[in-house]
């Protein structure tokens, strides 16, 4: 009995790319790397109908982008509140002076 494979994202785009240009034919590329012809074609297919992904404004990167800003702008508010908080604790806790002063 053959064990299942997976193979990396980057594996199957490398495959993807060598048939789609011409690098190697399908059945070059599954006899170099041992894969049956069946399942290059549904990669190049899923390669294919999802490659305007890359191309939108709300692509992973941009999205990334955008978390990565919003908590930046959180920790330096946090941090603001933080500075104040422990300058009134100072305050309070200081020791009380005679007379009032």
């Amino acid at each position: 009995m053959r064990t299942r494979r997976t193979f990396k994202s980057e594996f199957k785009a490398k495959i993807v790319l060598d048939c789609i240009s011409g690098g190697k034919s399908v059945s070059e590329a599954c006899r170099e790397y041992q894969l049956s012809p069946v399942l290059v074609s549904k990669w190049r297919a899923e390669f294919i109908e999802n490659s305007a992904i890359v191309f939108e404004k709300n692509h992973k990167g941009a999205e990334n982008q955008s978390q990565i800003a919003d908590l930046e702008r959180l920790v330096g508010r946090l941090t603001l509140e933080n500075d104040m908080l422990k300058k009134a604790s100072s305050i309070l806790h200081a020791p009380t002076r005679r007379n009032g002063k």
